[in-house]
């Protein structure tokens, strides 16, 4: 049985849709539960792949959450290792920090439903080339990532450049959440930290706009996803290649 390790933030960010399709393909999955247990550091090489998923905090709190910084390593880990790995919005920042880009803090607000248009690159790649043409998906971010020397730019939007991008044949990144399904979103509007950070948008975004355009986007991107993951999890059957990542 293949084991996957996701590394979780907050108890609301979580696998979403794509959980079931893994139980499906036969994974084992474990998830590391940093708001929970802040020092625990699994050996990442006991496992298959790794996905790192979001979380409210920004990439550079090494201070206020020291298990970021270990988490930039493991990652370093997991891809010299040859496994497949995928981050999500703050996950996919971890990834560009590991491979030694930059995340620009408060550069890229998008919090609701945006158009993701996909790169000329991604209609040859085999995860995200699922994203034929441009469509909203849903955003909870406002930290934008350089891309990595040598990833392969696979999306953008009007106010994020660096949507997506893959770096060798394993390696996926994705500031969108194609995780999500209605009732996900609709929790996470009601969370504490994220009400209080609407609050203090002074009415930039609207909990309610978001609620009506879930209804009219959700369909459409759960197809997405759920075709964007069945192709990740195919990633596995490719063969490990191993790499060496600059110095952090």
């Amino acid at each position: 049985m293949r084991r996957l390790l996701v590394f979780q933030h907050v108890p609301f960010e979580i696998l979403g849709i794509f959980h079931p399709m893994l139980k499906d393909a036969g994974f084992r999955i474990r998830y590391c539960n940093f708001a929970r247990h802040p020092d625990a550091r699994p050996r990442v090489e006991d496992y298959s792949g790794l996905v790192v998923l979001g979380g409210p905090m920004n990439a550079d709190q090494y201070d206020a959450f020291p298990h970021l910084q270990w988490e930039v390593g493991a990652i370093a880990r997991a891809v010299e290792a040859g496994m497949p790995v995928l981050g999500i919005c703050l996950g996919a920042q971890l990834i560009a920090r590991a491979f030694g880009a930059k995340v620009n803090r408060r550069r890229a607000l998008e919090i609701g439903w945006y158009d993701v248009a996909p790169s000329v690159d991604a209609a040859d790649d085999p995860v995200l080339g699922a994203l034929a043409a441009s469509q909203p998906l849903f955003q909870w971010h406002e930290d934008m990532l350089d891309l990595p020397d040598d990833a392969v730019h696979l999306a953008s939007s009007a106010i994020c450049e660096n949507q997506a991008f893959r770096i060798g044949n394993n390696v996926y990144g994705f500031q969108f959440h194609l995780e999500v399904d209605q009732p996900l979103i609709e929790r996470w509007l009601n969370v504490p930290v994220h009400r209080a950070e609407l609050s203090d948008l002074r009415g930039q975004i609207d909990a309610n706009v978001i609620r009506q355009e879930t209804s009219l986007y959700i369909d459409r991107s759960r197809a997405l996803g759920e075709a964007v993951f069945s192709r990740f999890i195919d990633v596995f059957d490719l063969p490990a290649r191993k790499r060496m990542l600059p110095t952090r």
